[in-house]
């Protein structure tokens, strides 16, 4: 290792004082920090995969297991978060992270299989008018489910899927380009389904925008907002999206495979002729119980429910959203446009030779992520980040030649950053 310099002394010293003052530098003690990076000999910079655990974690599932044993099945009614209606006390925090209202919003199932719930409601084809328009680079479950739901219609997606992607030569989606092919083919285009987030490059895609050009010409629009959700602002009702499908454990710290959630606009509240798998616990409450023959959906997303909510991969969840609340999307965005922009210039500053950064510039059109592009070969490239995690510093490596790191506002520090830089300009040179 390089021995210290007065300058490089100077930028960590610069670290160290911004997370001095940082307003929200408390919010890391309420997480569980990997040993490594707790004592300052790496970083977790992998919550864009999966977040941290937050400490309060343990509590509330050792609460539900305690009423498991001490009520059994008289924990769906008389538990302190009776198991019946769990999910819903979940709704109004969703509802402000997503810009939502309460009534379109519900917490259930995992990402895939919200999307093709939704895609059973909202993908109608007709053979005139059968096509998924989906990013060329689409996250592989996203593609998966869009292709499924084609051949469930008899179509073929080699010819019903509409793959859109970035120019020759470039990383960025742009959506000059999205919404002229939609205006170009929306005689045949059925449904629109793009990511809030691009998962690999970080580009955050101008949803609003999308959704007016998809909805102008009558195609439903929905969007996968797994690396969206927690990271960015959002205002799907205000934008007028027909729905949307995330999941809990990326920003939300919901653990692993943690219950995921979806939004279904307001419009389509009491739709209840709108094709759908339907489930019981999608059911009208008020005779849910009574197991009628004929099903009658909630109004709301809640209608798109199938299964009652397994407790134990939702009450992390609790934790976590408490911390949200409390805190609020605004500061969380405020600080990490601030850390992800030293990582941005630190970057620039000491190995712009070595490093590119694929993720757009412009902070608006990011989240917490950079998707960086190392000037080596492919072998030499992965060589560089598995010394990397060697040394306690924890990304993630997208094939062909991506390193995606995101300096996670609620418990990444500055000090992160300049620690990932350093060592990644000592495995570089």
């Amino acid at each position: 290792m390089n021995k210290p310099t007065a300058a490089l002394d100077a930028a960590r010293s610069f670290a160290e004082q911004q997370d001095a003052q940082d307003p929200l530098a408390q919010l890391r003690t309420a997480f569980h920090i990997p040993p490594r990076s707790a004592l300052g000999r790496g970083a977790y910079l992998c919550g864009h995969s999966l977040g941290l655990q937050p400490k309060a974690v343990a509590g509330v599932i050792a609460e539900e297991l305690d009423s498991w044993a001490q009520r059994a099945v008289e924990g769906h009614f008389e538990s302190p978060h009776p198991w019946l209606s769990y999910h819903e006390a979940l709704t109004p925090s969703l509802a402000r992270l997503v810009g939502a209202l309460p009534i379109e919003v519900a917490a259930m199932n995992t990402l895939t299989v919200n999307l093709h719930l939704m895609l059973a409601s909202f993908y109608r084809p007709t053979r005139a008018r059968r096509k998924i328009l989906i990013e060329k680079r689409a996250f592989s479950s996203d593609r998966y489910a869009a292709a499924a739901q084609i051949r469930l219609h008899g179509f073929d997606p080699r010819e019903a899927l509409i793959e859109i992607g970035p120019r020759a030569g470039e990383d960025l989606l742009r959506m000059d380009d999205v919404c002229e092919r939609i205006e170009r083919e929306a005689d045949s285009i059925a449904a629109v389904l793009l990511p809030g987030v691009q998962y690999l490059s970080g580009q955050r895609y101008d949803l609003e925008r999308i959704a007016c050009a998809a909805r102008r010409h009558g195609c439903a629009v929905g969007f996968d907002l797994a690396h969206s959700v927690g990271n960015t602002p959002l205002q799907l009702h205000e934008w007028n999206v027909d729905f949307a499908v995330w999941c809990g454990y990326k920003y939300l710290n919901g653990g692993p495979g943690a219950v995921g959630a979806c939004f279904v606009h307001e419009r389509h509240a009491h739709e209840y002729d709108l094709p759908r798998l339907a489930g019981w616990w999608g059911h009208d409450k008020s005779s849910r119980f009574a197991m009628p023959e004929e099903f009658r959906p909630i109004p709301g997303a809640e209608g798109w429910q199938v299964s009652n909510i397994p407790i134990l991969s939702t009450a992390p969840l609790r934790a976590s959203l408490e911390l949200f609340d409390e805190v609020g999307m605004d500061a969380l965005r405020a600080k990490s446009l601030r850390l992800t922009g030293y990582l941005e210039a630190l970057l620039d500053a000491r190995l712009q030779d070595s490093v590119s950064i694929i993720t757009p510039r412009d902070p608006q059109w990011r989240g917490c992520q950079l998707s960086l592009r190392l000037h080596r070969s492919r072998d030499g490239a992965r060589a560089v980040f598995e010394a990397l995690c060697r040394r306690g510093f924890i990304g993630d490596w997208r094939e062909p030649d991506v390193v995606r790191v995101a300096p996670v506002p609620m418990y990444n520090t500055f000090v992160d950053v300049w620690a990932f830089v350093q060592a990644l300009a000592e495995e570089l040179h």
